[in-house]
């Protein structure tokens, strides 16, 4: 007897209770079952733990600087960070005390994007920022799909919405309050404006994106490399990034004068208890990862050049916009809620999709171990999810680190793909 719906609508509705599913299972997976177990493993071996935002010692520091006149880099304001980000301040000679001492090791002038929230408490502040950050997150979503010149149905907008929302990256960083998520919301509002031909606009977008440099720097490069390619056309871009970044520094410098001199010293600081190693480097091992870092920097290098003479939303632009985003994820430092940058490169690569059963078996294998490798958090997550169901909670919480098995990998792979999407994306483009 027929169901009196049309096959492609149930594969619809199945599409969209397994992206429910894989999202719901995700949240759980942290919140219930990774968190516990942090909080018992800390409990067993003396670890602070206070509010752990990394919002906060930005909040703080801009408090103290914009009432109090406190520069947001001295060391007895990292104190103060501490007692509120830990719960106590860190002691070196306790060995599992952490070895981030949440130092305020941003540029001075995001304390012009906290001001408003600084007579506030912060944990009116705390619960807002994480219902702004999923708001972002959500408008992110079709503003990528405008910057790429993707389209997807209005079913396929819901399940990439989901899935956004529900993988580890940004369930991570939601948690811990990561300001890479609202970098990330940034980008895509400046890489959609730059798509509709508001470039005066996504320059001023792109310049206050780089409270987070490291992140946003690849990204700079490639469209510093674009502007000055016709600079008659495309000045407007240069304009607006130069004259908010002025704007920024210049009032940084009137509100704390030198402070490019103490974020300099913060950020080496910052790369010493950070090892200063890259998401390559911490992966693969020094001369593995310096040799790939090398190599992937001339990649990207060789991606930006070829694009340079094509307009937003080609495919040849796309992909270098793509190699930007995930290439600052491979050359900082490892963080899980980094690869949030890698959304827009799932976007673009599902767009080729058909292209994939045209290609050769062996570049179809590699597409579907890729696929594999990103679906995995979800499927594990999803696993114990159900498995809490009928296991004691002890059971389940062991098998903790089963969602990150893939969690190196899926950059690696996506950055391969972008590589072997390079081949036809940039044949024809001008070399000159």
């Amino acid at each position: 007897m027929s169901s009196g719906l049309p096959k492609s609508h149930a594969r619809h509705l199945w599409a969209v209770a397994v992206a429910v599913i894989f999202a719901a299972s995700m949240w759980f997976y942290v919140l219930g079952i990774l968190v516990p177990y942090q909080v018992a493993d800390a409990a067993r071996t003396g670890q602070p733990r206070g509010n752990l935002s990394d919002l906060y010692p930005r909040w703080l520091g801009a408090r103290e600087l914009l009432l109090h006149g406190r520069a947001p880099y001295r060391d007895d304001l990292t104190r103060e960070i501490q007692i509120g980000y830990y719960g106590r301040e860190l002691d070196l000679s306790r060995p599992s005390d952490p070895h981030d001492p949440q130092a305020f090791a941003y540029p001075a002038y995001i304390v012009f994007l906290l001001a408003p929230t600084i007579h506030l408490d912060f944990s009116l502040v705390q619960a807002a920022f994480n219902w702004l950050l999923i708001a972002l997150i959500v408008i992110s979503v079709p503003l990528w799909l405008r910057a790429l010149n993707v389209r997807f149905s209005r079913t396929g907008l819901f399940i990439a919405t989901t899935l956004t929302l529900g993988c580890y990256p940004v369930v991570q960083g939601v948690k811990l309050q990561q300001l890479t998520l609202l970098v990330s919301a940034i980008l895509a509002a400046a890489a959609a404006a730059l798509s509709a031909g508001m470039l005066i606009v996504a320059g001023v977008l792109l310049a206050i994106a780089t409270i987070k440099p490291q992140l946003v720097l690849p990204l700079v490069v490639f469209l510093a490399v674009w502007t000055l390619s016709d600079i008659r056309h495309r000045w407007r871009l240069a304009a607006g990034f130069t004259a908010t970044m002025l704007l920024l520094v210049g009032g940084a410098e009137i509100i704390l004068p030198g402070w490019v001199g103490e974020f300099y010293r913060a950020t080496l600081a910052y790369r010493q208890y950070t090892r200063g190693t890259s998401f390559l480097t911490e992966g693969l091992g020094p001369f593995t990862g310096q040799t790939l870092t090398v190599l992937v920097v001339l990649l990207m290098l060789f991606v930006f050049w070829r694009a340079r003479r094509q307009s937003p939303g080609s495919p040849a632009f796309s992909l270098a916009l793509c190699f930007a985003l995930g290439g600052s994820v491979l050359l900082t430092t490892w963080h899980p809620y980094n690869q949030v940058l890698f959304v827009p490169v799932v976007m673009l690569l599902l767009n080729c999709w058909r292209g994939v059963f045209r290609a050769s078996r062996a570049t179809r294998l590699f597409y579907f171990a890729v696929g594999g490798l990103v679906v995995w958090p979800w499927v594990a997550s999803t696993g114990l999810t159900f498995a809490s169901l009928i296991l004691p909670h002890e059971t389940v919480q062991h098998a903790w680190t089963l969602p990150l098995y893939t969690t190196l990998s899926i950059p690696l792979g996506m950055m391969a793909l972008l590589g072997l999407q390079a081949r036809s994306a940039l044949r024809g483009t001008a070399s000159g």
